[in-house]
């Protein structure tokens, strides 16, 4: 990582509430202003994230549309998104993947983004994001995410993601570095890939489709916080183990044919 990246990572405003209580704006606080960035949506997948959900919508880019895709959750999270004046969606079928083409399907919007909502990473970073692709500079950013505070990684999900990235890179030659959930490209394109996958292999999916379609593939640090409540995936063995088993199911896929956006 370059200094001037460093520092941006490093001095963002998230830095210095990893170490403390994070303290959520009320309702009524208006999110903060950001650059005008176009049509834009992002994707939230969420499971019980009411106590994380007025931290993250806060931070949406004044402008862009947050589409909250509900997955079954039973502490008042659709609710929450509501009060916050994102679009609801509800998702009855269980999985991430199934959150995030749910949220795919319902944005209209000509960008769409896709970042968790459990307050371990700020969607204002996306802005950038956006502006690579605007510009055709990338078809598809992705965050790589760079810790903040002790635990906001845990050992064991961090070593297998070093590992997943070694075997993206074998299977499709992108030397990347992280496969996290924040990421951004053309709704339409994304349609294209024809994605499958609805549980934890839906963003690794992604990615490989996209290598496969020849995609320019870009990376941004992102600061990466102490998540707020449980892990879903990789806060159990039970959820680590799935994933795991979904993205070997990707890798073995053969290599899927995109002609004029549209996998064949």
């Amino acid at each position: 990582m370059n200094d001037s990246m460093e520092q941006q990572v490093a001095g963002a405003p998230a830095t210095s509430r990893a170490a403390a209580p994070r303290r959520l704006p009320s309702p009524g606080s208006p999110p903060p202003a950001s650059p005008a960035a176009g049509s834009v949506a992002v994707v939230l997948p969420c499971l019980d994230e009411a106590g994380a959900l007025p931290w993250v919508l806060a931070r949406i880019p004044d402008g862009w549309q947050a589409i909250v895709v509900d997955n079954g959750s039973t502490d008042g999270s659709p609710e929450v998104a509501r009060s916050w004046g994102a679009t609801v969606v509800s998702e009855p079928q269980r999985g991430f993947g199934a959150a995030c083409h749910a949220g795919l399907l319902a944005a209209r919007a000509d960008i769409v983004c896709f970042c968790d909502c459990d307050a371990s990473l700020d969607p204002g970073h996306l802005v950038p994001f956006v502006g690579q692709v605007v510009a055709g500079e990338a078809d598809l950013v992705l965050g790589r995410r760079r810790p903040q505070a002790r635990g906001a990684w845990p050992v064991h999900a961090r070593a297998g993601n070093v590992a997943l990235a070694r075997m993206v890179r074998r299977r499709t030659g992108l030397r990347l570095r992280d496969l996290g959930p924040m990421r951004a490209a053309r709704r339409e394109a994304l349609l294209g890939l024809d994605l499958t996958d609805r549980r934890s292999g839906y963003p690794l999916q992604m990615v490989v489709r996209a290598a496969d379609a020849g995609w320019r593939v870009a990376e941004r640090d992102v600061a990466y916080l102490p998540r707020t409540g449980r892990s879903k995936v990789t806060g159990t063995w039970r959820g680590t183990w799935q994933a795991v088993r979904d993205m070997r199911r990707v890798l073995a896929e053969p290599p899927v044919a995109v002609r004029d956006g549209v996998a064949r």
